[in-house]
Parts: structure tokens; C-alpha cells; sequence
């Protein structure tokens, strides 16, 4: 595992350098908080579809399912720790509906909103539909994210997502679709279904790992984007934690985003060891585009890459995350217009 170390920290920077300090506070124990932890809560990897585009499947990669009592007790943990927003994800979260009932209730209790993802495989009538969303909002359920995609629909059917987005409307729960696209014209049409039925919904790029990584990608013609990423951490069933909840779980040539263990590390150091790490801050603040630039990529090149892809190609790389790290202090914290 690669752990940086603390030259890297921003409690080793000075205020001289842009303020990096000011994104944190400091309590009177002398712990670096942030105000603002979210996590991505991987309770079990089971999924009861697998779309061609999934970026947390690979071919037979293995079922994972975390204990529920184990995961009461992190989510209590993580409450201690100020944890304010928990998304429970990583395969179809429902296929365990009174557990995550349970773990949404403690959400509740500890004062911290829940989401659930879900492919939405549960709504094929309006009654059994109303039902389910019913027992989530009872359950203290703060919002539904429903999975949409063209992948999605050759194993859920479209009208699947309109019944359970009719039914947050109907029962008062918060909701909003995640349509998937590689922006190919032929998405339109799945896009012209949501805006016929008035649905909200926004679009997630797709992100080409697990079973994405064949998908040929489209050329988007776009500005020079940032590439900034708000870094939201991701838990998995095993109880590993990484910095980030999509693609750097995947960065196995380096291991820059896996932060430990909460079999042996508690939620607080392992949310400090993140909140810690100035290159992390970067990718928050400057961007990978940035960093890229510094490194001597083209921008030719650059414009070409997705921005997980980008990352990919910064973090995973050992001689690219050597030279990001040396220069995190120095040339690299300076990059700037």
C-alpha cells in the first residue's frame, strides 16, 4: 500500500501557501475536522443485474456482503466521527431491504442523511412500488438515487424508473435520477423519456472501468475542463476505505487512493489521513487538468482523457505519483495562474 507521508499533510503547510489550511478546522483537542464527511457505503457487492458498463463489476469478481451489526456499529462510529451524509452503494443495496431498513434507521437515530442507489429492479407495478418507497421514507430514508441508463434498461424496464420516481412524488421522498451516458445519439431517446414524463434527473458521464474499461469511447468535443473531483470516500463490504468512491478503488498498480482498514484504523484517522493529504486538497481545488500540465502532458492530450481516466493516468503511474508528491510542496503547490 502506498501511504503519503507527512511532508504531504496540510498541517504541514504554511499559510503562505494559498490558504490550504483554510479548508479545515481545527477543534480545541487538537483533531483536523472537516465539516462537510460523506461517505459511499458499500454494504454488499451482490447486484441482481450486470450491465456491460458497470464500474464496480468485473468478470468474476466475488460477492461481498459486510455483517449487519458491523455495519450498525461503523455508521454509529462514523456519527462520532461527523460523519453528515452516508449513500449506501456498491451492488443493488434493496436486494437487502430490512437490513437496509435497519441501517437507515440508524442513520436517523445518529442524525445523518442516507441515500440509497438502487437500478430500481423493485417497482414493476405502482403498488409494489409505492410500498417500497413507502417503507424507506418510514424508515427515515432521506433520498432515493435511481440508476438509468441504456445499460440499465436491458435488464430493468424503463417504466420501472418512472413508477418508483412517481412514487417518491406521491409519498414525499426525495429523489433524483442518475442517467448514465457516454453522450452517444442514441441515448436521446432515453433522455426524451425522461423529460416527457417531467422527471428530475442529471447525467453522469460514464466512467470506462470494470466493465466499461471495452467500451469504445465517442469523441466529446468540450472546452479544456478543470477536471476538478470532490473526492468522496468510498467503504467497502470488507470495511477498506479509499479516498475516492469511483475509479481510484481501481488503481491497483499504486494503491494512491486506499487509505486502510477500519479493521484496524478508526473512522476519524482514516477521514483525517484524507482530509490530510495535500495532493487530495489539489485534485479538489486545482485539478488533474493542472497536474497534468505540470507533469508535461500535451494538452492535446490531455483534452482527450475523462477525468477519471486522467487520474488513472497521474495516480496510478508510480513515476507520475513520485514526481506529484515531490513537487506537491514546492513547484507543483505554485502551478497556479
Amino acid at each position: 500500500m502506498v501511504f503519503f507521508p507527512d511532508p504531504w499533510s496540510v498541517e504541514s503547510m504554511p499559510d503562505s501557501t494559498g490558504g490550504f489550511n483554510g479548508f479545515q478546522q481545527q477543534h480545541s483537542n487538537g483533531r483536523t475536522m472537516n465539516n462537510n464527511r460523506r461517505i459511499a457505503f458499500g454494504y454488499s457487492t451482490r447486484c441482481n443485474i450486470k450491465c456491460d458498463h458497470c464500474v464496480a463489476a468485473h468478470d468474476g469478481s466475488p460477492e461481498t456482503k459486510m455483517a449487519l451489526e458491523t455495519a450498525i456499529q461503523i455508521i454509529e462510529e462514523m456519527s462520532r466521527s461527523q460523519i453528515t451524509g452516508i449513500s449506501f452503494t456498491a451492488g443493488e443495496p434493496l436486494l437487502y431491504l430490512n437490513e437496509m431498513k435497519e441501517l437507515v434507521r440508524t442513520c436517523k437515530m445518529q442524525n445523518i442523511y442516507s441515500r440509497i442507489v438502487t437500478n430500481g429492479y423493485w417497482s414493476k407495478t405502482r403498488d409494489r412500488s409505492d410500498k417500497m418507497v413507502s417503507a424507506l421514507k418510514d424508515a427515515g430514508l432521506s433520498q432515493l438515487r435511481i440508476s438509468f441508463s441504456r445499460w440499465h434498461q436491458k435488464n430493468v424496464r424503463r417504466e420501472n424508473i418512472l413508477n418508483a420516481a412517481l412514487s417518491c412524488q406521491r409519498v414525499g421522498l426525495d429523489y433524483f435520477i442518475s442517467f448514465v451516458t457516454d453522450f452517444r445519439k442514441e441515448d436521446d431517446v432515453q433522455e426524451q423519456f425522461l423529460q416527457d414524463n417531467q422527471l428530475k434527473y442529471f447525467p453522469e458521464p460514464l466512467i470506462y472501468f470494470g466493465n466499461a474499461t471495452g467500451i469504445k469511447q465517442p469523441p466529446v468535443f468540450t472546452d479544456y475542463p478543470a477536471h476538478r473531483c470532490t473526492m468522496n470516500p468510498y467503504l467497502s463490504p470488507e470495511m477498506d476505505m479509499f479516498a475516492c468512491c469511483d475509479a481510484g478503488t481501481q488503481f491497483t498498480k499504486t494503491d494512491a487512493f486506499y487509505l486502510g482498514s477500519l479493521k484496524s484504523h478508526s473512522v476519524d484517522h482514516l477521514f483525517q489521513k484524507k482530509e490530510k493529504n495535500l495532493l487530495f486538497h489539489l485534485i479538489k481545488t486545482m485539478g488533474l487538468t493542472a497536474m497534468a500540465s505540470f507533469l508535461g502532458f500535451k494538452a492535446s492530450e490531455i483534452v482527450k482523457f475523462r477525468k477519471c481516466n486522467l487520474c488513472e493516468a497521474l495516480f496510478n503511474s508510480t513515476d507520475h505519483l513520485e514526481r506529484l508528491k515531490k513537487s506537491a510542496t514546492t513547484e507543483l503547490l505554485h502551478w497556479t495562474r
